[in-house]
């Protein structure tokens, strides 16, 4: 099965975090779940941007590069919630063994000279999501579609932002049962294709 490398959102390593690794492992995948805010959490999303501000984008980056090149070369899918989108994309497109791309709540730039021919790539989000407007995931979608990805966008209707964290006001029950079944789904062709 395959190898998920799940990265957290700006919240930290909540529980859901951990509840969302549990359903990817009983699915039969090996689940990592680098907690880049060593162990701290932020009950609101202010929180949140003020702990990532005060380590740094560079510092969760080179967090997140050293939590997953030590199994980059099984061939990794990389996964993130929200934020953790940003770096899950970031290394994927940077990973010449990246096997798969799945993205909740969250995209991030795709670099001019990114290539990811053939990458499976899945996005998850909300629809309207604030902080994913529309006009951006067209834009998105198209620059990452120009690396030779393979793009699969699913937009949950009425859905808040981070709607599979049960824990926040965003959840959608619905919307979150719906994104996990696709999700699994996902990952089961993506391991077939092995």
């Amino acid at each position: 099965m395959a190898t998920v490398v799940l990265f957290h959102s700006v919240y930290g390593r909540r529980p859901a975090v951990e509840a969302a690794a549990e359903r990817l492992r009983a699915a039969g995948h090996e689940v990592h779940t680098p907690d880049l805010f060593d162990g701290r959490t932020a009950p609101t999303l202010d929180e949140g941007r003020a702990v990532q501000e005060e380590i740094g984008w560079d510092e969760l980056l080179r967090r997140a590069v050293a939590a997953a090149a030590p199994l980059s070369e099984k061939g990794l899918v990389y996964a993130g919630l929200s934020l953790g989108a940003a770096f899950a994309q970031s290394l994927a497109l940077a990973d010449e063994h990246a096997r798969a791309l799945l993205l909740l709540h969250g995209t991030y730039d795709v670099p001019e000279d990114a290539s990811a021919d053939g990458l499976p790539v899945q996005l998850h989000v909300a629809d309207p999501d604030p902080f994913e407007p529309g006009d951006w995931l067209n834009t998105w979608y198209l620059h990452l579609g120009r690396t030779g990805a393979d793009v699969e966008v699913f937009r949950h209707p009425g859905a808040g932002h981070l709607y599979t964290d049960p824990d926040l006001p965003d959840h959608d029950a619905e919307a979150a049962e719906r994104t996990w079944r696709l999700a699994l789904a996902f990952l089961a062709e993506v391991d077939a294709e092995r």
